[in-house]
Order: C-alpha cells, then sequence, then structure tokens
C-alpha cells in the first residue's frame, strides 16, 4: 500500500514539473516571436540601393514677402510636400513723427520685412522645386544642397538587427539561455532602436529638407495716429491773449496789496535816503 502510495506522488510531481517547464518555454517562445516580429516588419527595405540623403537650402530677395509665402506653400503641395515651419517678422528701423493738427500725427516708418520656410517634399522633386522658387526671387544670394551617404549607417543597423535575430534563434533553439525577463526587454527594445534609426533615415531617402529664407526690400508706411505728448495740447491763441491780461491784472492787483502791507518799511527806506542825502552829500563849511 505504501510503495503504491509512494509511485502515484512520484507521478503526479512529474507532471506537474513539466506542466510547469512547458509554461516557462512557451513565455520565452512567445517573447522571442514577439521579437522576431519587430526586427522582421521593418526589413522591407532595399539593402542595395544608396542611401543618400538630400538637403537644400536658398536666400534670396522679393517684391513682396507674404505673397511669395504664399506662393511657396502653394508650390509645395502640388509636388506632394509639406510646411514644416513658417515664420514672418518685421523690424521697424526708423519712424518720424510730424504734426498733422493739434490733437494728431502722421507717422512715417521704415520696416524690414523677412521670413523663413522649411520645406519637406519629396527627393526627386527638389531640384524642380529650387528651380521654380528661383524664378519667383528678385535675386538669388545663396543656393546651396547637400548629399549625405547614409548607406553604411544604414547597413550596420540591419547587420545588428542580424545578429539579435541569430541570438533569439538560438535561444529558441536552446543554445544560448537568457537569464531574466529583463535581458529579453533589452533584447527588444535594442531591436526596435535600430528599426527606428533605419525607418529615420528611409524617411530621410524619400523626402528632402529645404531651408528658405527670402526678404524684401525696406518698406516706408504712413498713418494717422493720436498725439499721446500731453504739452501739445493748448488753447486758441485769443483765448490765451485774454488770460493773459486777466493774469497781468491779477499780479498788478497782487502787487498793490503786497505793497500795502508793507507800507510802513516803505516809509522807513524813504526816510533813510532823504537822511543820507542830507546828511551825507551836505557840503562842508570852510572856517578861515
Amino acid at each position: 500500500m505504501k510503495t503504491r502510495l509512494f509511485y502515484w506522488g512520484g507521478l503526479l510531481c512529474l507532471i506537474f514539473i513539466v506542466a510547469c517547464s512547458g509554461n516557462k518555454v512557451h513565455r520565452y517562445e512567445t517573447s522571442s516571436a514577439d521579437t522576431t516580429s519587430v526586427a522582421s516588419s521593418g526589413d522591407n527595405t532595399d539593402p542595395g540601393k544608396p542611401k543618400l540623403v538630400k538637403t537644400a537650402d536658398m536666400r534670396f530677395k522679393v517684391k513682396d514677402v507674404q505673397q511669395t509665402g504664399e506662393a511657396v506653400a502653394a508650390l509645395t503641395t502640388a509636388l506632394n510636400g509639406m510646411v514644416m515651419h513658417h515664420s514672418l517678422a518685421t523690424t521697424i528701423e526708423r519712424s518720424t513723427d510730424v504734426a498733422s493738427s493739434s490733437d494728431s500725427v502722421m507717422r512715417f516708418s521704415s520696416y524690414y520685412t523677412n521670413a523663413d520656410m522649411t520645406i519637406r517634399l519629396p527627393s526627386d522633386k527638389m531640384e524642380e522645386f529650387m528651380n521654380r522658387v528661383g524664378h519667383m526671387a528678385v535675386f538669388v544670394n545663396t543656393r546651396n544642397m547637400d548629399i549625405q551617404d547614409k548607406t553604411l549607417d544604414f547597413l550596420s543597423s540591419q547587420l545588428k538587427v542580424s545578429g539579435r535575430n541569430e541570438i533569439i534563434a538560438q535561444q529558441k533553439k536552446g543554445l544560448v539561455k537568457i537569464k531574466s525577463i529583463d535581458d529579453v526587454l533589452a533584447l527588444k527594445d535594442d531591436q526596435v532602436d535600430k528599426q527606428i534609426d533605419n525607418r529615420r533615415i528611409e524617411d530621410a531617402v524619400k523626402y528632402s529638407t529645404v531651408g528658405l529664407n527670402f526678404y524684401q526690400s525696406n518698406t516706408v508706411a504712413k498713418e494717422l495716429i493720436v498725439n499721446d505728448d500731453p504739452s501739445n495740447y493748448t488753447l486758441p491763441f485769443f483765448r490765451r491773449l485774454g488770460n493773459a491780461l486777466v493774469n497781468g491784472w491779477l499780479i498788478f492787483d497782487e502787487g498793490l496789496i503786497a505793497l500795502a502791507n508793507i507800507w510802513v518799511f516803505v516809509l522807513i527806506v524813504i526816510a533813510a535816503i532823504s537822511a543820507y542825502r542830507h546828511y551825507v552829500k551836505k557840503p562842508a563849511i570852510h572856517i578861515e
């Protein structure tokens, strides 16, 4: 009886161990399969084709900055591109105010206008785009184009992804053991990063980036504005003349009142002057 119980107990333990091992292998196979699917999802590109990334920029003068910006945006849309950045700035360099009336002035301002645009469009359309934009200019200051060969960078990422795929395949066969789930996640994250790098290169090859800076000649604008200097607001001439006569009489009146208040001092001063003239300036008497 004891032998039979020992036999059945050992059999149940063996079944339990096999079931747990199967679940563990299934988890690793699932994560490995997910990693492999991530690695293979981005391998639809042609590794033998050169990966040439084109960029260009242009600075030029135009007649009207705003109209040129609208024309460039329309041209970009027609060539299946996209305006990634567009900014317009106006800087007042000088201004002068000329009095127009007692409460208003005419302001003359000289201002400078320029704009910056960043365009992203198919690489095979870049030359056409640059030529058509050049025709919008009065003259072109600078025009540059650069080509970077990203073939080796792309190949490096692909080889690294292939190496990680081999590790995953060996892990599935039991030839390589991955210690923890963190190692699996780190491997998957690194594969994703390499795939994203390749995707960025592919996007840069398909779509070129063009930077534009254009400006126009200084423009003079005039506008009638309110005079904000309070000192310029005065009464009419006859009103001011009448006020001056009234103020003169008030000053004379106040002067008489002031003299009336100091009449004693005035008498003392007059008496002192009279005595001085009488005694000091009196001719001397000579006795022989």
